[in-house]
């Protein structure tokens, strides 16, 4: 049985009333959306919060799934609105690590950038380059923000990213597009790399 039907069964059972079989969705779950939301907020308080928030709106909001995506999709997309409403009524700025993408979309930590990180000029250079990222990254508007990390830090899929920002797979792909070319231009310096190349 693959996962997705797992869930399906699991919501079904849940939305009958088996408190049971959403304690075990919660369990499942937990620990990507507090890894998801890590990556917008900083405070391990705060993210519990808004996760535990975000559990509640989802348990109430069940009887309106309908399986028409994933269910980790629509957990995912009630994290993300939580997490906005947050950092929008606390005027919290995102935190991001040092992660970014390649040309072909390929995850690579900033620390994969540098050649030997052994030494403290290496040490320094990643530690420049992670805050390089997370200024670049908080530049960004809201919806492009959102988009890149939920590509680059959870690894979702176009496909998947459109159905949690309800928003067509191209604005998915244009988002990405222009985060990671932002991204790029204030790495240029750091990196010497010519504006043809983008890392």
């Amino acid at each position: 049985m693959e996962e997705r039907q797992i869930d399906a069964l699991l919501v079904e059972r849940a939305q009958k009333g088996e408190t049971k079989a959403f304690e075990l969705l919660v369990s499942k779950y937990q620990r990507r959306l507090t890894r998801l939301l890590s990556r917008f907020i900083k405070n391990q308080n705060d993210i519990d919060d808004v996760a535990q928030e975000t559990f509640i709106k989802a348990f109430r909001a069940l009887p309106t799934f309908r399986g028409e995506c994933a269910f980790y999709t629509w957990l995912y997309r009630i994290a993300i609105n939580t997490a906005k409403n947050y950092l929008t009524s606390s005027d919290r700025r995102l935190l991001l690590t040092g992660d970014v993408a390649d040309e072909d979309g390929a995850s690579l930590d900033a620390a994969e950038l540098v050649p030997d990180l052994n030494t403290p000029e290496a040490e320094l250079m990643k530690k420049e380059m992670a805050k390089i990222i997370n200024d670049a990254v908080s530049s960004l508007n809201d919806d492009l923000k959102r988009a890149i990390t939920l590509r680059e830090m959870e690894g979702l899929s176009y496909e998947e990213i459109a159905e949690v920002m309800d928003c067509p797979i191209g604005t998915v792909r244009s988002r990405i597009f222009r985060a990671r070319e932002v991204i790029a231009e204030r790495l240029r310096p750091l990196l010497g790399t010519s504006e043809k190349k983008r890392w």
